[in-house]
């Protein structure tokens, strides 16, 4: 009797490590592959940001002398401005509507479903295919405003630098909003219903739930949200480069912009290496703070306060 007892935790301490074992050999291939695709090619800009190559003839050792001129570089403020100015404002255009809209798809109602389901095209459509329509919808002598006689659309819309930061903020906007709307769609069908329920029968309407219940739980989705809103902000590029090709006057020149015309126009790799290590670091100290911002516990309930 009193042997068989100790027995028992053995079994079941050599089970959980046979599990923990095969959990970990279940990691492996998606660490290569971030290995692969993620750390390597990070390395190789690094070295490429201490070299001098034109992306065809040989490739020679310059130190920090890329670094030290691309930071001295006017047009990297500039291009770090437009790029934190891009993302500020498809943050809060996108955020609030993709919370309505989110929670809006939420219900059960057939029709609410087909509408998910036609408003989530743009985001399946290509960007430089996106880009393209648009340009020729806003062509101030071709496009939508001049065939319908309509002057106000009819403006250059690409030509002015307050414009065409409006327009790149609304195309973004129009073809991502969908997908962060999906992800609100879920946080809110997380919720429960008991919440709601209760808060019913002390007398609160639609819009006092919506801020007191709805809001507070989707803290975590928001987070999460916007952490893929900022980042993702930070590689616009093929849309940028197809509509405006970073004008008028450099005024939706972003970094990843600068970096590609730097890289692949005028023939620097190097200190366009050194704008995609910037691009890199700025990324992940974005991300490091929204999830500062969502609390210490990584595994924090989205329902603690259920």
């Amino acid at each position: 009797m009193t042997s068989a007892a100790p027995a028992e935790p053995r079994r079941r301490g050599s089970g959980t490590g046979v599990r923990s074992a095969s959990l970990a050999w279940m990691t492996i291939p998606a660490v290569v592959m971030f290995v692969a695709f993620g750390v390597v090619p990070l390395l190789g800009v690094l070295y490429l940001s201490l070299m001098s190559w034109d992306g065809i003839g040989s490739v020679m050792p310059t130190g920090v002398s890329n670094w030290l001129s691309v930071l001295a570089d006017p047009a990297l403020l500039s291009a770090l401005w437009k790029t934190f100015l891009v993302m500020a404002l498809s943050w809060l255009v996108q955020t609030p509507l993709s919370i309505l809209l989110g929670v809006f798809i939420a219900g059960h109602q057939r029709y609410r479903a087909v509408f998910a389901v036609l408003y989530f095209i743009p985001l399946l459509l290509s960007a430089a295919a996106i880009s393209i329509a648009f340009k020729a919808l806003l062509d101030p002598n071709f496009g939508l405003g001049a065939g319908l006689g309509v002057p106000l659309l009819a403006q250059n819309w690409l030509g002015e630098p307050v414009l065409a930061m409006g327009v790149v903020i609304f195309i973004v906007s129009w073809q991502f909003v969908p997908f962060h709307s999906l992800i609100y769609q879920g946080g809110v069908r997380q919720i429960p219903t008991t919440m709601y329920e209760a808060a019913q029968i002390d007398g609160a309407g639609r819009v006092r739930q919506f801020f007191a219940i709805t809001l507070p739980q989707l803290k975590y989705t928001i987070i999460t949200s916007s952490t893929l809103m900022v980042v993702g902000s930070l590689t616009f590029f093929d849309l940028i480069f197809v509509l405006t090709g970073g004008g008028p006057s450099d005024a939706t020149r972003v970094l990843a912009l600068d970096m590609y015309l730097r890289g692949f126009r005028g023939n620097m790799m190097g200190p366009a290496s050194v704008i995609a290590t910037i691009l890199v670091l700025v990324g992940l100290a974005l991300a490091l703070l929204l999830r500062r911002l969502g609390g210490t516990d990584a595994n924090a309930s989205q329902l603690e306060g259920a």
